[in-house]
């Protein structure tokens, strides 16, 4: 009996999503009494580090075709079943949405995605209702893959850097034919960022976008807009929020010149702090803010990038 987690790497590299899913599992893992074991899909240069946050046992498979979500569903559930996992743990990414119900009918196994806390017993909870609502689910039966929402722990190091072992496994063959990837690099994801400056339709035009990157790069932040900024090409449409777009839960969320329509809302609206910079007084967005700034933000915005220089130096 164990706890198997999925550790996603990206170029062989682990980012905030793997330790917070390798941390929730070996909690799980202790809370349950057994072992927490790590399955990492690549060469296992770096996953030494994926025992700092409590694995008792890390496994790499370096698989040399290109892996989809069939064939990653197939590795994940080779190496559950290796480990005679009862549950299985993954990143509620965009990977992780794509192969946690794949792995649960291949285990037979019952599936909790977006999990937002520990299990207590085999009841876990998950934010519902664009994060209006918390329910509770009650797991059955005797396997379980859950999926971890992003920025619902902090990840805290427990223990020592493992010792990577390869593992064998039976690779499928994919029935899918990858046309095109896109990515962005540069920046952290928005899924992923603990911090995001975001503005919209006040901002007049892309030209004054300057201002908004100011603060991000101050901060350390990830830029992201509303859906009409993204529709009218302002910005590319990755960093479009909302219930159409990206739905983030950073620790901070600024949002300058946004009215904070219900849509908009429903995207961001589990972020731990909202501020918000507005000169309507009336805009609908101040009701969901933490603080609120009511004030031009071409005034509001430059004056706060110049105050949080000041407090770094």
């Amino acid at each position: 009996m164990s706890v198997l987690i999925f550790a996603e790497a990206k170029n062989g590299n682990y980012k905030k999503n793997a330790f917070e899913a390798v941390y929730y599992g070996s909690q799980l893992a202790s809370a349950i009494g057994t072992e927490a074991f790590v399955f990492t899909i690549g060469d296992g240069a770096n996953a030494a580090d994926l025992g700092k946050y409590g694995a008792s046992k890390i496994w790499f498979n370096n698989a040399q075709a290109k892996t989809d979500s069939q064939v990653v569903s197939a590795m994940v559930a080779q190496a559950a079943e290796k480990a005679e996992a009862t549950h299985v743990v993954l990143s509620n990414s965009a990977l992780g949405k794509a192969v946690a119900g794949r792995i649960a009918v291949k285990l037979d196994a019952s599936l909790v995605s977006g999990a937002n806390a520990l299990p207590i017993g085999n009841t876990v909870t998950k934010g519902v209702f664009s994060g209006k609502a918390i329910a509770s689910f009650e797991m059955s039966g005797d396997k379980h893959v859950i999926s971890l929402m992003g920025n619902s722990l902090k990840p805290v190091e427990t223990g020592s850097s493992g010792i990577p072992e390869a593992i064998e496994l039976d690779i499928p063959q994919t029935k899918l034919k990858v046309i095109e990837t896109k990515t962005v690099d540069g920046v952290v994801p928005l899924p992923e960022a603990e911090l995001v400056v975001s503005a919209g339709r006040g901002m007049k035009g892309p030209e004054n976008w300057g201002i908004i990157e100011d603060l991000a790069n101050v901060l350390g932040a990830t830029t992201a807009c509303s859906r009409p900024v993204a529709d009218t090409g302002w910005r590319p449409h990755h960093e479009h929020v909302g219930q159409t777009g990206v739905a983030i839960r950073p620790n901070l969320y600024i949002a300058a010149g946004i009215s904070g329509a219900i849509q908009h809302l429903a995207g961001v609206n589990s972020s731990k702090t909202i501020v918000v910079i507005n000169k309507d007084p009336e805009a609908p967005f101040f009701k969901a803010a933490d603080y609120g700034v009511l004030g031009d933000l071409f005034d509001v915005v430059p004056r706060l990038t110049e105050a949080i220089k000041k407090f770094k130096a």
